[in-house]
């Protein structure tokens, strides 16, 4: 058997040759997994990055050399007994270039944040004297990458910094979204392994079906590395799943073998909303006589995954077919959940997977700017039924080709792949983000004159290695990509679209004039829950204009771009916070119901939508639905909407309307539909249309609307309505700067059970987008619903879970209770 022994304890940071502030550090007490600033943050040597600007006074954390050490003397008491013929130091996660040392001895060298390291330290760790110390000395990130650059030549990318010369998150290097907050450390698990004979290096197990789904095909591609020891030792191999097992053995020398199995009749795997997710449990064992060596287990599923392209009369379609049916994505980017990835543990995943399963969301795209996630959120997902598109870890810029960066792109690669071919929510691997793109769009074939910019990867690395090691999952050479020669990268009507037109330059209703067939990227921006702007910014008083604010938008021209939305649709006026900040975060839901719900509403001409983006890496204004203190903004609330199973859209054709329903269900959906022209003041009926529909199972149905009906008589003082197919759907004539809204006029009560406040409002004037933003008083509360419209003489009740003792009087009032009505109201 082997041992393994936990180093997260005892270590200590010290700047190395230290210079300017970091000269006034010393030693200090180290967590790991963790990183330098986390362990400044901790012992309150530095102010947290997160606030006003601190982040500008902190670059020479990544300019500088740090070393972590701790003693090894309790672990070589207890395993240099000579029981183990090796003793190795298992490094899950080293951020980035790092010299590791024992007793003085260099045991090993590092450059990759992405991978893993093992290395053999038995010699040193048992060598005479005084116990070992172990030694991890990281190297200025920005030196190491500077390096790279100078010797490669600068090459073009989205940003000045030199992200795309050292395999590390690039992110941490700022984006339009992040902070730039260079760091260093032991940011995951760290141990030593004890062993003998063989060990088990990796188990690939890729999983296929047959054509009728009856029989499940695993081959679990096995390798061991043995001890010089163990060289000739015959080993026995065993593979059990479902209560089948199988054997091999492994003669003198061998180290790879393929244990393949059928499961007869096996439960499928499937996407949320298809079917249910049953996960097998995997396990094999290395075995010499009667002794087991080591053992490895997963969780792995039953699905077959392929990418429908077909060239048709529009261009190329682009499908996720799971198990033989095109499944229509509902989905959301995720970036790293933190710009110190450490502290993001399994709790922190189940959440905030959970707030996008709960907001309808089927697919999560892991971005190529970030990091290949832990275990447990592949895992957590797969029990959800959440699917995952897997960029490769390239992002919006050109990157070298040579050495030393070629052969670590290889290994983290090789390595990604073997790690999570298990998890059967893994449904995509991806080449990059966005780089085929910006080659072709933005200057860097002049920048570039001829020399490698990473093509070299997506076009031949990358999906030789996807072929050869899990050739059970499509491979995609970027996002956005176009199948067929000389396609553009992002043509509309082939393959995978980004969108950005719209945020950069135009209103969210042009949403409406794109046809992607798959949308993998477009959004708009909203700042952070008032609570969570408040915890980070200090600025008084508190403006769209603050310093504070200012610092924590993060994309080029951001604020100007939210008042371009806001004089749109709104008028064009001073805002005080208040109003800005309620009326962006209206505006960003819009736009994302627009966009998601025009879409949805072409299938299977459009099969899906993956919206930017779920989740933030700290608090900042962005185009997130949970922002960095994981608060759900009010687009998570429009976006549970928008992806709910049975949804109504109305959509424009010429100078009319027409209603689609969309049926993302196995059941047909018979219902009887009522569109319906009102007042806006009074909400009365001016004319009306009911149709009995029958929607196709996974289909959707337009209804047209008829001219009496679906035309305003008076634009500014009519609103439609579409009751009967889910939650009612509202189409309005005009804008709000146009319509004649009401002053707010409503009852309101609330009322206790338990822990928990109910919110009861009951309007007596039309009352647009009804939010309770509770964490105005109480930061640790939300309500369960947002965005809420209601005609005259209709009611609502929000829930607030853990409300009970909120101020009864300030929550039925602004800027707690907010409409747009507040703010666009016409004078009687």
């Amino acid at each position: 058997m082997s041992t393994w022994l936990d180093l997260h304890d005892g270590w200590s940071l010290t700047p190395v040759a230290p210079t300017g502030r970091a000269a006034d550090i010393g030693t200090v007490p180290a967590t790991v997994p963790g990183c330098v600033h986390t362990d400044l943050l901790a012992e309150g040597l530095i102010e947290d990055p997160y606030l006003d600007d601190n982040e500008n006074r902190l670059a020479w954390i990544g300019r500088g050399d740090w070393r972590y050490t701790r003693s090894l003397a309790g672990e070589r008491a207890a395993l240099t007994d000579g029981a183990a013929e090796r003793i190795d130091l298992v490094c899950e996660g080293l951020d980035t270039v790092a010299t590791l040392r024992v007793g003085g001895r260099e045991v090993g060298r590092t450059f990759d944040m992405h991978r893993s390291y093992r290395f053999d330290v038995t010699e040193a760790l048992v060598q005479e004297g005084e116990a070992p110390e172990l030694d991890v000395e990281f190297a200025s990130p920005y030196r190491y990458a500077e390096e790279n650059r100078e010797r490669t030549g600068p090459l073009p990318g989205a940003y000045d910094e030199p992200y795309q010369y050292i395999r590390r998150m690039a992110c941490g290097f700022g984006w339009d979204w992040g902070p730039t907050l260079v760091t260093a450390g032991i940011w995951r698990p760290i141990r030593l392994h004890a062993w003998s004979t063989a060990r088990i290096v990796s188990v690939r197990p890729l999983v296929s079906l047959s054509e009728d789904h009856a029989t499940g095909v695993v081959r679990a591609h096995v390798e061991v590395e043995r001890t010089d020891a163990g060289h000739d030792e015959p080993l026995a191999l065993t593979a059990s799943i479902a209560g089948e097992e199988i054997s091999a053995t492994l003669g003198a020398g061998e180290t790879t073998a393929v244990l393949e199995t059928t499961v007869a009749d096996p439960d499928l795997w499937w996407p949320r909303g298809h079917g249910d997710r049953p996960l097998y449990g995997l396990r094999v064992t290395v075995a010499v006589g009667d002794g087991v060596l080591d053992t490895w287990e997963r969780r792995i599923g039953f699905r077959r995954v392929e990418v429908n392209e077909e060239p048709d009369e529009h261009g190329t379609s682009f499908a996720l077919r799971i198990n033989g049916r095109d499944v229509l994505i509902r989905g959301a980017n995720w970036i790293p959940d933190d710009t110190f990835p450490s502290r993001v543990d399994r709790d922190r995943y189940r959440t905030r997977i959970d707030q996008a399963r709960e907001a309808g969301v089927n697919l999560l795209r892991v971005w190529g700017g970030g990091i290949y996630e832990s275990e447990d959120f592949y895992e957590l997902c797969s029990e959800r039924g959440v699917l995952v598109w897997q960029d490769f870890l390239f992002a919006c810029a050109a990157y070298p080709e040579d050495e030393p960066l070629y052969s670590e792109v290889e290994a983290e690669a090789r390595e990604a792949v073997t790690r999570l071919s298990a998890h059967p929510s893994l449904a995509v691997w991806c080449g990059n983000n966005e780089n085929l793109w910006g080659h072709e769009d933005w200057g860097w074939k002049e920048e570039l004159d001829g020399r490698p910019w990473g093509a070299g990867y997506y076009l031949d690395l990358l999906p030789r290695v996807v072929a050869e090691l899990d050739p059970t999952r499509p491979y995609l050479p970027g996002s956005p990509y176009s199948p067929g020669e000389g396609v553009h990268p992002n043509a509309p009507g082939h393959g995978v679209t980004h969108l950005w037109d719209v945020w950069n330059e135009r209103d969210y209703t042009v949403y409406r004039e794109h046809a992607p067939r798959f949308a993998a990227e477009f959004g708009y921006q909203a700042p952070p829950t008032h609570a969570t702007l408040r915890a980070t910014v200090t600025d008084e008083p508190l403006t769209p204009t603050s310093p504070g604010v200012r610092h924590h938008q993060k994309a080029i021209d951001g604020q100007d771009k939210l008042a371009r939305g806001l004089v749109a649709h709104f008028g064009d006026r001073e805002w005080g916070y208040d109003d800005w900040h309620y009326l962006t975060q209206v505006n960003q839901a819009r736009a994302l119901t627009v966009g998601v719900g025009h879409f949805r509403s072409t299938w299977p001409y459009c099969t899906g939508t993956v919206v930017w983006q779920l989740n933030d890496c700290w608090p900042v204004t962005s185009w997130s639905a949970v922002d960095g203190a994981g608060r759900r903004k009010p687009l998570w609330y429009a976006l549970r909407r928008v992806h709910a199973d049975r949804v109504s859209v109305v959509r424009p054709v010429g100078e009319d309307v027409e209603v689609v329903l969309g049926n993302d269900t196995d059941l047909m959906w018979e219902t009887e539909v009522t569109v319906a022209r009102r007042e806006i003041a009074t909400g009365e009926v001016l004319s009306s249309v009911t149709r009995s529909v029958r929607v196709e199972p996974r289909g959707a149905l337009r209804v047209p609307v008829p001219e009496g009906v679906g035309r305003a008589g008076d634009p500014t003082a009519e609103v439609l309505t579409v009751d009967g197919a889910g939650e009612r759907a509202w189409w309005f004539f005009s804008r709000d700067r146009d319509l004649a809204y009401r002053k707010p006029e409503f009852d309101g009560e609330t009322q206790t059970f338990g822990s928990d406040l109910r919110v009861k409002v009951r309007a007596r004037v039309l009352l647009r987008d009804l939010v309770l933003n509770v964490d105005r008083i109480d930061p640790e509360v939300e309500a369960d619903s947002a965005l809420v419209t209601l005609l005259p003489g209709e009611s609502h009740t929000f829930t607030v879970l853990g409300g009970a003792g909120l101020d009864p009087a300030a929550v039925l009032s602004p800027p707690v209770l907010r409409c747009v009505n507040d703010t666009m109201a016409t004078p009687s």
